[in-house]
Formats: C-alpha cells, structure tokens, sequence
C-alpha cells in the first residue's frame, strides 16, 4: 500500500502514511490476539488499548504521548506471550514513526 516511508499512499489518498502503518499493524495484532487460544490475565487490557488505537487512527493524527500509553499498556498485556511478539513489535515500529521516544533511540 505504501511505496516508502514519508511518502503518500499509492492509493492517492491525503491519509497520512504513519497513520495508516499503524492502522495496519493494529488490525493486524487485533486479529492475532483474537485468534490467540489462550486466555491470560491481562488480554482484556491488551483488546482495549488495541481498540483504542485503532479509534486514535480515525481522526487523523494521534497524539504521541496517548500512543506511547497505549504502546506501554499493550506490551505489559501481552508482552509475554510470544505467539504475539512479531505482532507487538509491527505496532511499536508504527508508534515510532510518530516521533523518537523521549529517552531517544542509544
């Protein structure tokens, strides 16, 4: 869907690229966590934030500070669980492409 990073959407669209990325990798880590058999103590946690997210996807551009929440209470959830691993990580990479984290990259 996108051509690179920075650029716009092949589509045409005026979407911001980032936005749709982590819609993308949302959707995705939605999809896998439903699908997860297991259940855990914090998946409930983990379903709300990703719906969260994907409503922050919606209008426009999110607010750094509330994707860094969410990205923090979504990797407590379910940072264990390694079946959802590559999942989480396509999320974090989303989230970083809003900006640095405070602490910079070392």
């Amino acid at each position: 869907m996108l051509r690179s990073l920075g650029q716009r959407l092949v589509t045409g669209s005026d979407e911001d690229p980032r936005v749709a990325e982590l819609r993308t990798a949302v959707s995705r880590l939605r999809r896998e966590l439903a699908a997860h058999p297991a259940e855990f103590p914090d998946r409930g946690i983990a379903e709300d934030e990703l719906a969260a997210l994907a409503a922050m996807t919606i209008h426009g551009v999110p607010e750094m500070p509330r994707l860094r929440r969410s990205l923090l209470l979504i990797a407590g959830a379910i940072g264990s669980v390694s079946a959802l691993s590559r999942g989480l990580s396509d999320v974090r990479q989303a989230v970083d492409l809003f900006g640095e984290s405070p602490r910079g990259r070392g």
